[in-house]
């Protein structure tokens, strides 16, 4: 396994493999790694010959008052982890690298993003997509992994891909829960042992709107009010949205008709967590 952080040795690199016949396979990350991240590596093995998986706190995708500073890092850590899972390749660069000085052109993907995360964090998505677009231009994959955890944001790429023109796979893997439920995320560090507890309701609410659902439940409404319920009754949580929306144009919807994904952003203390289902 090799560590690349200059943008010119990773595109040189990528550019020889594709000339052996090599297939890319890249899973971007922001680091500190857990077992979804190494579920997304396993994925990108089967599907490639060499995997390549990118490390970069992305600064463009935090807001004002945003946790860039405290995202936690463990360049070392995520090492051993990659190592064990196969990488060939860790791109890690710095800011600098990724955005020298004078540097000015941003990808908006717009309709897929103005709901759910795109109203609460209004820069968030623009900077997804712009490092993800540079990321595509730099390692150059035929195919790349994004974790569904983050719906809406696998949509967002997906969108960029066929717009753009990357003619890259995008794949979404299932998302990787802890054995009580709660889905993992770099984030869940910041979480006290009380918070950690108070947590666990947002697979309990997103539960609760699947077996209503199964059992014949079509109103979006009524889903979302007894999923706020669930949420509600904890003490620690301070909900920024509950949503049901159609799974490709991430559109609101009232009757549930055919698929649909319930959405949810809730704040436990100071931490915002995101969870999904497919109804």
């Amino acid at each position: 396994m090799k560590t690349i952080t200059s943008i010119t040795e990773m595109q040189q690199w990528s550019q020889a493999a594709r000339s052996a016949g090599k297939v890319i396979s890249l899973v971007p990350t922001m680091g500190f790694l857990h077992e979804g991240h190494v579920s997304l590596m396993r994925d990108g093995k089967k599907r490639g010959d060499v995997l390549v998986i990118s490390i970069f706190v992305n600064p463009t995708q935090f807001g004002l008052g945003e946790d860039y500073e405290e995202y936690p890092r463990d360049l070392r850590g995520d090492s051993e982890k990659s190592l064990e899972a196969g990488v060939d390749i860790i791109f890690a660069p710095s800011v600098a690298e990724m955005y020298p000085s004078g540097y000015q052109t941003y990808v908006n993907v717009e309709k897929v993003t103005q709901n759910l995360c795109g109203f609460s964090r209004p820069t968030h998505f623009r900077g997804v997509t712009t490092v993800v677009a540079k990321l595509f231009n730099i390692v150059q994959p035929h195919v790349a992994i994004f974790g569904e955890k983050d719906y809406q944001q696998l949509i967002a790429i997906r969108q960029m891909g066929k717009d753009l023109d990357f003619g890259i796979d995008i794949v979404g893997a299932p998302i990787v829960r802890e054995k009580d439920g709660l889905a993992m995320s770099s984030r869940n560090k910041y979480l006290s042992i009380e918070e950690r507890k108070a947590a666990l309701c947002l697979n309990g609410a997103l539960r609760r709107a699947k077996e209503l659902s199964k059992n014949g439940e079509v109103n979006a409404q009524k889903l979302i009010e007894e999923a706020a319920k669930i949420i509600n009754a904890e003490p620690l949580t301070e909900i920024d949205y509950i949503k049901i929306c159609n799974p490709e144009t991430i559109e609101d919807i009232k009757t549930i008709k055919d698929k649909a994904v319930m959405a949810l952003a809730v704040k436990i203390g100071k931490t915002r967590l995101i969870d999904n289902q497919i109804l």
